[in-house]
C-alpha cells in the first residue's frame, strides 16, 4: 500500500472576523462565503480529513501564518454559496 505525503492547506482569514483564538475556543468551524473559484474547488473537491492547514492572518499587524489547524471533515458545497 503507498503512503501518501500529509498535504497542507493555506487558510486566508481576516482576523476581525475570525481569528486563531476564535478557532480554539470554538475547537471546529466551517470555512463558507468563499467566492474565488478556484478556492471554492479546493476547499470542495480537494481537502480531505487529516490535511493540515496553516491558518493565515491577513490584514493584520504583522500578517502571517497564526497556528496550525487540521481538516476535520471532507470538503461539502457551500451552503451560503447563493446568498447575495
Amino acid at each position: 500500500m503507498k503512503k501518501t505525503a500529509k498535504r497542507f492547506w493555506l487558510m486566508k482569514c481576516e482576523p476581525s472576523a475570525y481569528a486563531i483564538d476564535d478557532l480554539e475556543r470554538d475547537g471546529r468551524t466551517g470555512w463558507e462565503g468563499v467566492r474565488n473559484f478556484q478556492a471554492r474547488n479546493f476547499l470542495r473537491d480537494d481537502m480531505k480529513r487529516g490535511d493540515g492547514v496553516l491558518l493565515f492572518a491577513s490584514n493584520a499587524d504583522p500578517s502571517g501564518v497564526t497556528g496550525l489547524a487540521e481538516v476535520c471533515r471532507s470538503g461539502y458545497p457551500d451552503p451560503f454559496a447563493f446568498q447575495k
